[in-house]
């Protein structure tokens, strides 16, 4: 738990005297004893050089000190909160700079050097501010001159604080952005948090698990596409092989076209005559038969010179058969699915036929019918000749 510094003014006390007084700062910062300290503030100021000797105390404490500004920080209170190594302040708060000032009578002399020592201070006090805000020397006295009154917004802009205390309790992605980026440089401190309280007022700082979901998903989608496109399909004699590339040793084969369920392990037979022996779903080895004819026709070529041939040599031309009946079989289901197809859109009728017809233009103040838009849009279609060729190519194979 951090130490508390409490700069209250009081109806006798100020910045530079009582509770308020650097030697009563010095005692409370010699009793936190290296503990982290919260320094919170609320006056109209006081004395400049208090001020400086309290934001002495602060930088050289060994500790850390979050300094806050919890209503106001005018004149020399403003000099203390800059001390500390991050700078919160109140969403309702104030803070006001200006030139510094001196009650004092005499002589032309005596008055010539009460200017001259006000103009040393001023440029003691804007050093304090440039030090925090990376400004230049000329806009910060600017401000001085100026007697400039800051809200907590215009404050974190020009770079006097670190952060605006919102009262939230929510732990949100700018809470975890501003932990780790504590202990960056001023000016990137300063672009991160004006950032991040931007988000917070158009409620933009938000969990990102529901985005980063539906980019996934979209990937996913993508992958899937370009898988079917590029990956090959073996036909064997126990069902489809997917696979990409060549159908080699160390291949890894599937059994769905999204390549995501390994195939069983078992022996396939391909319509070549080839032997896959897949464990692990990988091909751990391919075995060519040197008697297997894949492109025989009749029943003699499939028969060998003795009445059957040996046991092994008939389950061989067997297992081929088979294969290529199950080839033949997935070519006549793709082609009567596109027959049933053609018969569907040719038994349509002629108005049925104009409602498909697509097109995004919409005369303005016009009623026409939704319908114009419910023909599903295809998922791929490349338009360039060198997408075609490629996309040919690759299912080719």
């Amino acid at each position: 738990m951090s130490y508390k510094i409490y700069l209250y003014d009081t109806d006798t006390d100020c910045i530079g005297s009582g509770n308020l007084s650097s030697s009563a700062i010095q005692a409370q910062l010699e009793a936190a004893a290296g503990q982290d300290v919260e320094v919170h503030i609320s006056s109209v100021g006081g004395s400049a050089f208090d001020a400086i000797a309290i934001y002495d105390l602060i930088k050289k404490y060994s500790g850390k000190v979050t300094t806050y500004i919890d209503a106001l920080a005018a004149s020399a209170a403003s000099i203390v909160a800059m001390g500390g190594q991050t700078i919160i302040m109140s969403k309702y708060a104030l803070l006001m700079i200006h030139k510094p000032m001196v009650g004092s009578g005499g002589n032309a002399n005596e008055l010539l050097k009460d200017i001259q020592m006000l103009n040393v201070v001023q440029s003691r006090l804007a050093q304090i501010y440039m030090d925090k805000t990376g400004l230049d020397g000329v806009t910060v006295n600017s401000l001085i001159d100026s007697v400039t009154w800051m809200t907590a917004d215009q404050a974190l802009d020009l770079g006097f604080i670190d952060q605006i205390e919102e009262y939230s309790a929510d732990i949100t992605n700018s809470v975890i952005i501003g932990k780790y980026a504590e202990s960056a440089p001023i000016f990137y401190r300063r672009c991160i948090n004006k950032i991040l309280n931007t988000n917070t007022k158009t409620n933009m700082n938000i969990e990102n698990k529901e985005l980063i979901d539906r980019t996934t998903s979209v990937l996913d989608k993508i992958m899937n596409f370009f898988k079917k496109v590029v990956n090959k399909k073996t036909i064997t004699d126990k069902g489809a092989l997917h696979h990409a590339g060549d159908m080699d040793e160390g291949t890894e084969v599937y059994q769905d076209e999204e390549m995501t369920s390994p195939a069983p392990d078992d022996c396939y037979t391909t319509s070549s005559g080839q032997k896959l022996n897949v464990a692990g779903g990988r091909v751990q080895k391919v075995t060519t038969d040197p008697d297997a004819d894949p492109d025989a026709d009749d029943d003699d070529d499939i028969m060998p010179e003795g009445l059957f041939g040996s046991k092994k040599e008939v389950q061989n031309r067997s297992k081929a058969i088979k294969a290529k009946l199950h080839a033949q079989n997935a070519l006549l289901a793709e082609a009567r699915t596109a027959l049933e197809a053609a018969n569907t859109r040719l038994s349509k009728t002629r108005d049925e036929v104009k409602n498909e017809i697509r097109s995004d233009f919409t005369p303005e103040n016009s009623r026409r019918s939704n319908k114009a838009k419910t023909e599903p849009t295809p998922f791929f279609a490349p338009k360039t000749t060198l997408a075609q060729n490629a996309v040919k190519k690759a299912v080719s194979k």
